[in-house]
């Protein structure tokens, strides 16, 4: 369960009467997630998000994820909304740590995606794009390819223990990478993160967007390689091209991807797939016994990674012919 830190009544009580929105009603822990402390709480003028803000999130980057969900918000992106305090305040304190209140999406996440969800997903994914192209704060990508190296550093005495050989895979996998990441891609805000629990929908409408703590710069193309990773594998890690097909088709449609970005897609998929490798074995071999959040499986990632390697062009994700 994604509770860190308990919340007294009368705590939650009194911060809460600090915003228009009445009394505190009821409120409970929500168990998704593995970042943050988040409830879901219940006012009598109607249902928000709390969230308190754990050791991983940097205080000095949450202006630009609240901001960030002011600016999407206001173009169209169904999100989460920041209210404010009656003193105009976005960001307050709980409990001693960074807080802040958001509004409640309707929806819910689907653990099997059919292909009309990934549809959805890729449109709304580049609305996102589109949405964020005028945001005018930046924040570099904190687990970009250039933290790679660093990351796997502080695991690799360890890392045969997630699987044996495991260590050289890595090592082969960031040379290769290092030699062949592109550069000079339209850059904007991804949101880095865009897995299918933080993806709400109304039967195959999607609905909201939620969950932007990992939101960065970088390149467009690598938040779509995120996503193929995240929606178009099967749970006995077969890649389902359909899936993969009407994703990047529904978001052409909506924002038209150039030849560098398809070319690069191969190679921006298996970064991807390295980075959640990494940083799911860190957290696997981190993790002490008895924590509320059970670590994510790694090997998902080795498996995801291996299909990547040997993937030769764009084709292999449904467009074009197949490679």
């Amino acid at each position: 369960m994604a509770v860190y830190t308990e919340i007294p009544d009368d705590a939650l009580e009194t911060f809460i009467a600090s915003y228009d929105i009445g009394a505190l009603t009821s409120y409970k822990g929500i168990a998704e997630g593995v970042e943050n402390t988040n409830y879901l709480v219940h006012t009598e003028e109607g249902s928000y998000i709390l969230t308190l803000y754990e050791k991983r999130v940097r205080r000095e980057d949450l202006p630009f994820f609240l901001t960030l969900m002011e600016h999407l918000a206001a173009r169209g992106i169904s999100c989460p909304v920041p209210v404010l305090d009656r003193e105009g305040r976005v960001l307050r304190e709980l409990m001693g740590r960074p807080a802040a209140l958001v509004t409640f999406l309707e929806g819910l996440s689907v653990r099997r995606p059919r292909p009309e969800h990934c549809a959805a997903l890729g449109a709304g994914l580049a609305r996102l794009h589109l949405a964020g192209a005028d945001f005018p704060m930046r924040r570099p990508n904190s687990l970009a390819v250039g933290d790679w190296p660093g990351l796997y550093e502080s695991l690799a005495a360890r890392a045969d223990e997630v699987a044996p050989g495991l260590s050289g895979v890595i090592e082969a996998e960031l040379d290769h990478l290092a030699r062949h990441w592109p550069s000079g891609l339209a850059e904007g805000v991804i949101h880095a993160d865009l897995f299918p629990d933080n993806v709400f929908f109304l039967g195959t409408r999607l609905s909201g967007i939620i969950d932007f703590y990992f939101a960065c710069t970088d390149m467009l193309a690598y938040d779509i390689a995120i996503c193929l990773n995240a929606w178009c594998f099967e749970p006995d890690n077969a890649f389902n091209v359909t899936k993969a097909r009407a994703l990047l088709r529904a978001y052409d449609r909506v924002r038209p991807l150039d030849a560098g970005d398809l070319e690069a897609l191969p190679v921006l998929a298996r970064g991807a797939a390295l980075r959640f490798l990494l940083t799911r074995a860190h957290d696997w071999l981190n993790t002490p016994d008895g924590a509320l959040v059970r670590p994510k499986d790694p090997l998902e990632y080795l498996r995801k990674l291996r299909f990547h390697q040997g993937v030769t062009g764009v084709g292999a994700y449904g467009l074009g012919a197949v490679a």
